[in-house]
């Protein structure tokens, strides 16, 4: 009888792991920048053209937003972005780095789609994208007028996760 009983065992318990697995959000990937400087960059605007570094996109709270046009969940966030751009409460600055994008096609997305960003960065090789430990667009980042990250989410950004995870943190930020 335990020769029976002993493999139902085990497959219960295997399968239970699984299940455990299946309800682990991949949105919340630890990242080691947490608490740490954002990386040193030079990067192009891609609306001016004029080059930007790392001092000149902190000084206050901000998003630090991961998209291409050629990916699916930036245009699933997109509208809740340009909402949330428009927010006067909130009032929260929305940096985008354009991740391994062409410029015109970049341009004319965010003429269709609407601009949710105050400034727009081009990094068409995706380094900068490897110093942040990018693991694919869109991602976003909370960070403070110091440039700490204080907060990393994969996938596309919508009101709840915001309001859920983001939010809290930035009325601690300010």
């Amino acid at each position: 009888m335990t020769r029976r009983i002993l493999p139902l065992i085990i497959f219960f318990v295997l399968m239970g792991f699984l299940a455990q697995s299946l309800y682990q959000s991949d949105t919340e990937l630890p990242s080691p920048l947490i608490g740490k400087s954002i990386p040193e960059f030079k990067l192009t605007n891609l609306i001016n053209g004029e080059f930007v570094t790392r001092d000149e996109t902190i000084g206050s709270v901000s998003l630090i937003n991961v998209w291409a046009t050629w990916c699916v969940g930036c245009e699933i966030e997109h509208e809740f972005l340009v909402e949330l751009s428009q927010d006067e409460e909130i009032n929260l600055p929305i940096i985008g780095l354009n991740w391994k994008d062409d410029d015109r096609l970049a341009k004319l997305w965010l003429k269709q789609l609407g601009d949710p960003y105050s400034l727009v960065l081009k990094d068409p090789e995706g380094k900068t994208a490897i110093d942040f430990g990018v693991y694919g667009a869109p991602e976003t980042f909370l960070i403070d007028s110091n440039g700490i990250i204080h907060f990393k989410h994969i996938g596309p950004l919508d009101r709840k996760i915001f309001e859920q995870d983001i939010l809290p943190l930035i009325g601690g930020l300010n």
